[in-house]
């Protein structure tokens, strides 16, 4: 899926695709790497990671479409010519590649202060499918796929995948995708609720640009701490959860947004929310 919003795009170089164009205050990001089905180079995850730190600066973007063109979504990581790779393997290496790569990937999704929707238009595989699945919401087209590819190659889940994906399915679903690697088509990947709506390959775009901008017109700082506290509840006991939940209230209610949305309950009228 090729979105095709105002703001025309400034290509890169042939292997360090990644468009960005932003428009009606939503940043799209597409994965433009067709002839490798989208995998990601090192240098184009530096790259990814950047455009989600600068959305959560930005006031002017209000709401972040990952998406890509070609077959396919993201076939994993293409670790051809990442730093380390080309001298002899030394004891850690692993875990640093990990860590600097898949690992600030997947959290700079989750981290991210704006929604961030990820619009599936073919397989998501390995990496790709856990980028996938960090992001807040998530379409995909019928022709889509999620596939836990590691196993095939002998390999352990990365990118967080073993802790995505039995929070979102729970422990026994996970571990059977994990364990067998079977290509998950879309229509199954949403009854489990990894997908939130199935469309149309030929509708994927309009129903993205119209959820994002949706998002893009809402009260933006009252999301990110929705967002925040959502995330972080998965692994917090009750009482830290309520903490988080109080103290980010507070911090809300300082919005104009908030001021905003409770004078429009008064009056009567429908909320203009800028983002601040």
């Amino acid at each position: 899926m090729t979105p095709s919003p105002r703001a025309e795009p400034v290509e890169q170089p042939l292997e360090k695709v990644v468009t960005q164009a932003t428009d009606n205050g939503v940043s799209w990001i597409t994965l433009d790497r067709p002839h490798a089905m989208n995998a990601l180079t090192w240098d184009q995850r530096e790259r990814l990671i950047s455009l989600l730190s600068e959305a959560s600066a930005d006031p002017a973007i209000r709401a972040v479409v990952l998406t890509a063109r070609g077959r396919g979504f993201c076939a994993g990581a293409d670790l051809k010519g990442a730093p380390g790779t080309s001298r002899e393997r030394i004891a850690g290496d692993v875990a640093r590649m990990i860590g600097r790569g898949a690992q600030r990937l997947v959290g700079a999704v989750l981290d991210c202060e704006k929604p961030v929707l990820a619009a599936v238009n073919g397989t998501a595989a390995g990496l790709g499918c856990h980028l996938a699945l960090a992001c807040d919401l998530v379409l995909a087209a019928e022709s889509a796929a999620f596939v836990e590819v590691f196993v095939r190659r002998g390999l352990v889940p990365d990118g967080g995948g073993a802790y995505l994906l039995p929070r979102l399915v729970g422990p026994q679903k996970a571990k059977e995708l994990m364990f067998f690697g079977d290509s998950l088509p879309a229509t199954e990947a949403e009854r489990l609720g990894l997908v939130n709506l199935v469309v149309p390959a030929e509708e994927l775009e309009k129903t993205a640009r119209a959820w994002a901008e949706r998002l893009a017109t809402g009260p933006t700082r009252a999301l990110a701490l929705t967002k925040r506290l959502v995330n972080e509840s998965l692994d917090a006991g009750r009482a830290i959860a309520l903490t988080a939940e109080a103290t980010a209230q507070e911090i809300n209610m300082t919005t104009r947004d908030a001021r905003e949305g409770v004078a429009a309950f008064a009056e009567r009228r429908t909320p203009r929310f800028e983002g601040r």
